[in-house]
């Protein structure tokens, strides 16, 4: 369970901090439900309600700086997740982006990463489901480290650049 106060991980929403947690009457039942109120720290006017004892909406906690230097060391030895099947690739990537896990964006990221470079060099396009879901991979991943280590997008790419050379 989260606190007030609490920065989490939403799948669709990115990162959003507890507010508050709110009991709402709910239709067609006499019983009230708690909810976390979360506000996404990139929309401050959004307010989302997300029932505490949910197995659907998947959140946790985001990470700390040091958790966020973990990830980031371990990038060179997390493997590519490799699916040849175009519907089984997609879906693969779906689960990964809603997992919200930053090893398995790292894993699809790397995918689409050798994916795009075989097809560059077989004279192809990069593919748009997998130009769509590199988007969002990388977006979720790097503005969850941005955030934990206090640093803008663009900085965190380069820290990481910086980081896993040096670490070769």
């Amino acid at each position: 369970m989260f606190e007030i106060g609490d920065y989490v991980i939403n799948a669709n929403n990115g990162i959003c901090k507890i507010e508050d947690k709110v009991h709402l009457d709910l239709p067609m039942s006499d019983k009230k439900k708690l909810y976390y109120l979360m506000v996404p720290i990139k929309e401050a006017t959004t307010k989302l309600y997300i029932p505490v004892d949910s197995d659907k909406q998947r959140i946790r906690k985001a990470m700390d700086a040091e958790q966020a230097l973990e990830v980031i060391d371990q990038m060179p030895e997390i493997e590519a997740v490799w699916i040849a099947d175009d519907k089984q690739r997609e879906k693969r990537y779906k689960e990964a982006i809603f997992s919200c896990e930053p090893k398995q964006l790292v894993g699809i990221l790397k995918c689409m990463y050798q994916r795009n470079q075989q097809r560059n060099a077989e004279g192809k396009k990069s593919a748009s489901v997998d130009d769509r879901y590199f988007k969002m991979a990388e977006n979720n991943l790097y503005s969850e480290l941005a955030f934990a280590m206090a640093k803008d997008k663009e900085e965190i790419k380069q820290f990481i650049e910086e980081r896993i050379c040096i670490k070769d």
